[in-house]
């Protein structure tokens, strides 16, 4: 066998590695259907999560107006509230209390992705956000996140009524 055929044998088995190579890349990546479909089941939990959550605040803090949230901006819920603080005689001040947490929509992106604003008494308090590849998030690391940032808020509101 001289160089030449041994040189088209040697293009050859490296033509069929890069082709097996593609096609196990292939398969082992999700579709995009698959993707959509992961991320439709992760919103639906987690945004339930949410709601259950964030719906326990208006029982241990009266006043507090809850409000699910859904469409453009995402899945999840708010509470919010509005009260009138005396400054001095006769001066009065509105103060705008409220959370907010939302699963953001599906994206070409493929990121799953948690939203949450706090705001106490007009003053920012938080504005998070985390993210993981669709196809690597873990459910559990969200549950954590939401319980966290629903307790922070609560402690902070708790601290400054």
């Amino acid at each position: 066998m001289d160089f030449e055929q041994r040189l088209q044998k040697a293009i050859h088995r490296g033509h069929r590695r890069g082709e097996t190579a593609a096609r196990e890349a292939e398969a082992d990546a999700l579709s995009e259907e698959e993707l959509k479909r992961l991320h439709s089941q992760y919103r639906l939990e987690l945004s339930e999560y949410i709601e259950n959550c964030i719906r326990k605040l208006p029982s241990h803090f009266p006043g507090f107006r809850y409000e699910t949230i859904y469409g453009e901006r995402g899945w999840g819920a708010a509470c919010k509230r509005d009260d009138v603080r005396v400054v001095a005689r006769g001066i009065r001040d509105n103060v705008y209390t409220r959370i907010e947490m939302t699963i953001r929509p599906y994206s070409s992106m493929h990121i799953f992705e948690l939203n949450a604003k706090g705001t106490i008494h007009n003053k920012e308090v938080f504005n998070r956000q985390h993210f993981e590849r669709l196809a690597d998030a873990d459910p559990a690391t969200f549950v954590e996140l939401i319980d966290t940032w629903v307790l922070e808020f609560a402690e902070l509101y708790a601290a400054k009524s």
